[in-house]
């Protein structure tokens, strides 16, 4: 990296800038922190003053993404800048301030610690001063904040800008993400009453396999076995859920016993999909720009996708009119389609697909809607977060058929919750119904994949 020197400053034989020897009486910073502590606030007036005097020694082509050592050549920077007026902090305090100021200038302000963490899930901004976060299932406040609103849009700013997006008066929503592949959501005032307000959805660089959901007693290895073999088998499977209940975390694992030799698209509002196979195309809708021109919805992707010679379809999410493309995709030979819907139970996911097909074919009737849901899809998997912050899947349900106009379910694997103990923890019992799904079994087996009929019997207390 290249530094201006000025007045204040020297360089040294290696052609390092530093401060002139003789101001350099505090304790040294420590140029490579191995943790970092919880986060102080150190006052408004040095951040800005260091942040600006840092500025001023970096040229304007570097402050991009930073090398290592670039990055340890401006803490050395930081600290001298410390020193030179005498700000009164030890070397601990030196990097945390270090760390905050270089956050300010190439990461996202207060925020960077907590993307950085990876046991943050979810961040959530409610106000300049207020942020919380969610951690194994549970939200909890952090001491983080920013030092007004300003500075706050300052960082939004950032954040929308580099995903070629703006945020403003006349446009106070927006969605964006951020380099790390993490789901950004922005509302600001006038619709924000109290100040702009962010929420980031952070996504592992490690997605969750399928022994990980057993060995947190998310599923019991009988509800694996099952769900494997339906997805191996090419049934059509929907997942539903509540918001942040972990259905595209089930999906990314589901996906993963799709063969290798299959072509997939994934067609996602926002990529958050993760599939493992080597055969993927990715598709992500587009909002309209800043003349309202330019939306590609999901439902033009899901039409665009039948014409790709896809193997297996998985939606990241129905939420519209492209639930009858979808549905006619699984009846006209994409069988072993994938897809979430925000429900809470498995009798409401299908009325919410009723809904959202009958807003996409107005003249269809309402029993013709039904025998496409039938038809198309075989087996929803309800997932739950529980009140421990625990995330489980709590009912898989086959759609049997159709009786006269009603839609018939038949419920497989439930989770039947006992209570919560002094901990807060809660108890219960997985458990099969004893009654093998017929319509699924009779596609399972065909498909060469033998199921004991024990696994349908079988419970586990939880």
């Amino acid at each position: 990296m290249m530094l201006v020197p000025d007045d204040r400053t020297g360089i040294d034989n290696s052609g390092t800038i530093v401060d002139v020897p003789i101001e350099f009486s505090a304790a040294p910073l420590r140029v490579e922190p191995t943790s970092r502590p919880d986060i102080r606030h150190f006052p408004a007036e040095h951040m800005q003053l260091i942040h600006q005097e840092l500025l001023s020694l970096i040229r304007p082509e570097r402050l991009g993404e930073p090398r290592n050592e670039d990055k340890q050549e401006l803490r050395l920077a930081i600290n001298n800048i410390i020193t030179r007026h005498r700000m009164p902090y030890s070397g601990v305090e030196r990097d945390q301030l270090a760390e905050q100021v270089l956050d300010q200038v190439y990461g996202y302000g207060p925020l960077q610690p907590l993307i950085d963490d990876d046991t943050v899930d979810d961040i959530l901004v409610n106000t300049h001063a207020t942020v919380y976060v969610e951690r194994k299932g549970l939200i909890e406040r952090t001491n983080a904040r920013f030092h007004s609103k300003e500075h706050l849009m300052h960082i939004v700013d950032r954040i929308v800008s580099a995903v070629g997006r703006h945020v403003d008066e006349s446009s106070p929503m927006v969605d964006a993400r951020l380099s790390n592949g993490s789901r950004v959501n922005v509302i600001i005032p006038p619709l924000a009453i109290d100040g702009p307000c962010v929420s980031i959805r952070k996504f592992g660089t490690h997605p969750l396999t399928a022994d990980t959901l057993v060995a947190n007693k998310s599923i019991t290895p009988e509800m694996l076995e099952f769900l494997a073999a339906a997805v191996k088998a090419k049934l059509c499977l929907l997942i539903s859920g509540g918001t942040g209940a972990g259905k595209t975390t089930l999906l990314n694992v589901l996906s993963s016993f799709i063969g290798a030799r299959e072509r997939i698209i994934t067609i996602e509002d926002s990529a958050e999909l993760q599939l493992q196979q080597e055969h993927v195309v990715r598709l992500e809708c587009r909002p309209a720009n800043v003349e309202g021109r330019g939306e590609i919805l999901q439902r033009q992707l899901v039409i665009n996708a039948l014409r790709m010679r896809p193997d297996r379809i998985v939606l990241g999410e129905v939420r519209g009119e492209e639930a009858m493309d979808l549905l006619q995709a699984m009846n006209t030979g994409h069988d072993g389609s994938l897809a979430t819907i925000h429900a809470n139970s498995p009798r409401d996911a299908i009325t919410r697909l009723e809904s959202m097909v009958l807003r996409g074919s107005a003249n269809l009737p309402d029993r013709a809607i039904k025998q496409q849901i039938a038809s198309a899809i075989h087996l929803v998997v309800q997932v739950s977060r529980l009140s421990d912050g625990r995330r489980c899947i709590t009912n898989i349900a086959e759609i049997s058929g159709m009786q006269g106009d009603v839609l018939t379910t038949h419920e497989i694997f439930t989770f039947d919750k006992r209570g919560v103990d002094s901990h807060g923890m809660v108890h219960g019992t997985f458990r099969g119904t004893g009654l093998p799904p017929e319509r699924c079994t009779g596609i399972i087996a065909p498909a060469g994949i033998n199921l004991s009929r024990g696994i349908f019997q079988n419970s586990m207390e939880v």
